[in-house]
């Protein structure tokens, strides 16, 4: 994956890739095809929650595409900052970057970060497409929706904070179901 998008990086504020360039980038990156469809299922439920003009879209969209794009180098925890790093380097828009960077679960902070093995990076969703496309993550396993309820019981390993961090982005995102 060496050729970045032009299109994106040429322009003083990038553009948000489009489908396509979504799409080229994944495949380009080495993702399987199940990442590819998990990621088309995030999409839609994602678009669930963008009724809201005050959501950049295009931002939601091209983030729940491209939100797993790290797991073309790693199938662990790290895939989501690898994938952040991915986007920026082929000249994706930061703010796309960023949503992939911080989807997992409800986020990770800086401290917990660093518990994992990982940089010690602040990887909280803040913006409502950082939290949209993180809780439509939550709600997809392989193409099948599921109930935010059962991915926390899935999840009893986890720590309790960091299950009423996602019980609590639920709530929120609630609010914007269209």
């Amino acid at each position: 994956m060496n050729k970045p998008l032009s299109s994106f990086s040429d322009s003083a504020e990038p553009a948000c890739p489009s489908d396509t360039d979504c799409y080229s980038l994944l495949q380009r990156a080495g993702c399987p095809g199940k990442v590819i469809d998990h990621a088309r299922a995030v999409r839609a439920v994602a678009d669930l929650f963008t009724g809201d003009e005050a959501v950049s879209r295009c931002i939601v969209e091209s983030g729940a595409l491209l939100h797993d794009i790290g797991r073309s180098e790693s199938h662990f925890l790290d895939h989501a900052v690898r994938g952040g790093d991915l986007c920026r380097e082929q000249g994706v828009a930061k703010e796309v970057a960023r949503v992939v960077a911080c989807h997992l679960g409800a986020g990770l902070s800086a401290d917990e970060c660093l518990q994992l093995g990982l940089l010690p990076r602040d990887c909280m969703p803040h913006t409502l497409p950082e939290k949209i496309v993180a809780h439509a993550d939550n709600l997809v396993k392989g193409t099948t929706v599921i109930h935010i309820e059962g991915q926390l019981m899935k999840n009893l390993l986890i720590s309790r904070k960091k299950r009423k961090r996602m019980f609590r982005l639920s709530l929120e995102m609630d609010l914007f179901l269209k």
